[in-house]
């Protein structure tokens, strides 16, 4: 919503340059672009995080918006006052109220999509120490209004392998080796990265545009579209992934391994107490981490290519990592962490390798669509 939002607000300011998102209002060429971003970021933010409901603690609100309110005021400040600023504040505030208006009643805190079944091949949340159950903290994502893409359902993954097929087995028999907690064929290095790889893929990959934005100097308008399509089509990645996940149901490794005595394939064995090295509370199809890496990295592609001249850098902010184990990697090409991502979800304990071969193939598609059907360059260029 914010990067929707700036978009807009840069895409007002002097001749139309590219399709608006949502608004329609035009200013002068002389607004200042600078408050047009700072306005139209501080207003979608600060309204996010004032009606976030109190469905969990949230300790820290009063701090995050006072934060918001501190960083908007310097970012003001640091520019001359006069027409043009006024200019600006106004485009930016145009482009949140667009926005929030756009997005009441968009499903976001919604009723949970998951409805239990006991059946073999449907997930079963974890136990906490109090024995209660682990549910997904956000299961109203898939009922979400779509950005970019006509449905929450558009790009329906294939389903999930048949559990009495050989396909299955086989991919069964792959994460039960490796993926396990204790007594895996993993190396410390597979280990390290599975760990590494649990840090948002919204951090990594927005980190990843911040760089390359800066090193290939792009302006306002191309660095805003560029966040814009990147982000909306994250989110609706991330909406169609959790439609997916909630349609299919399908049961993680943790499931499937203690019961694989009722799954009808004779080349699976069953294992009591087999844990993964992480776990996640929602279903396994497809892999959210990959729909959401793959969206993310289309667009990125669409800009800069593959491979990447100095390489690029992401931090990840794991909590599972130990003092010693490196948080900053280096890649060369995009491809590098993609196909990473497919092994390392499976040397986690996580998904069956055909949950995350979707997931990528889900937000790319998403991400596809998203840009050929939106904020597209208008007249002559």
């Amino acid at each position: 919503m914010t990067q929707g939002a700036v978009y807009d607000a840069v895409n007002a300011i002097g001749p139309k340059q590219h399709q608006p998102y949502l608004l329609q209002k035009r200013v002068g060429a002389t607004a200042s672009t600078d408050a047009a971003v700072a306005t139209a970021a501080y207003e979608v933010l600060s309204n996010l995080v004032s009606t976030a409901p109190e469905r969990a603690p949230f300790p820290g609100r009063a701090a995050l918006l006072q934060t918001l309110s501190t960083v908007y005021a310097a970012s003001l400040a640091a520019i001359t006052d006069g027409p043009s600023k006024q200019q600006g504040i106004a485009a930016g505030h145009a482009a949140a109220v667009a926005m929030l208006e756009a997005r009441a009643d968009d499903g976001r805190f919604g009723p949970s999509q998951w409805v239990p079944d006991t059946r073999p091949g449907h997930w079963w949340p974890l136990l906490n120490a109090a024995g209660q159950q682990i549910l997904d903290p956000t299961p109203w994502v898939g009922g979400v209004e779509p950005f970019l893409i006509q449905s929450s359902s558009q790009f329906r993954t294939t389903p999930p392998l048949a559990l009495d097929s050989a396909a299955y087995a086989e991919e069964f028999n792959d994460v039960k080796d490796i993926g396990r907690a204790t007594g895996s064929t993993r190396t410390d290095h597979q280990t390290y990265v599975a760990k590494w790889w649990q840090s948002a893929p919204i951090l990594s990959w927005n980190e990843v545009a911040r760089q390359l934005i800066v090193r290939n100097d792009l302006n306002a308008a191309d660095s805003a579209r560029l966040l814009a399509l990147q982000n909306l089509s994250g989110a609706d990645a991330a909406i169609n992934c959790w439609n997916d996940k909630y349609y299919y149901d399908f049961w993680r490794p943790w499931n499937a391994i203690p019961r694989a005595g009722e799954d009808d394939n004779p080349a699976t064995d069953a294992e009591t107490g087999w844990t993964a090295l992480i776990t996640a509370p929602y279903p396994d199809h497809p892999s959210g981490h990959n729909c959401l890496d793959g969206a993310h990295v289309t667009i990125l592609r669409m800009y800069f290519g593959d491979a990447i001249d100095g390489g690029f850098q992401i931090t990840s902010a794991s909590a599972l990592l130990g003092p010693a184990e490196p948080k900053v990697r280096t890649f060369d090409t995009f491809s590098q962490p993609l196909a990473e991502l497919i092994d390392a979800r499976i040397w986690a304990g996580l998904h069956y390798r055909h949950a995350d071969v979707e997931g990528q193939l889900l937000g790319v598609n998403v991400a596809d669509y998203g840009a050929a059907n939106h904020l597209q360059a208008v007249g002559r260029h």
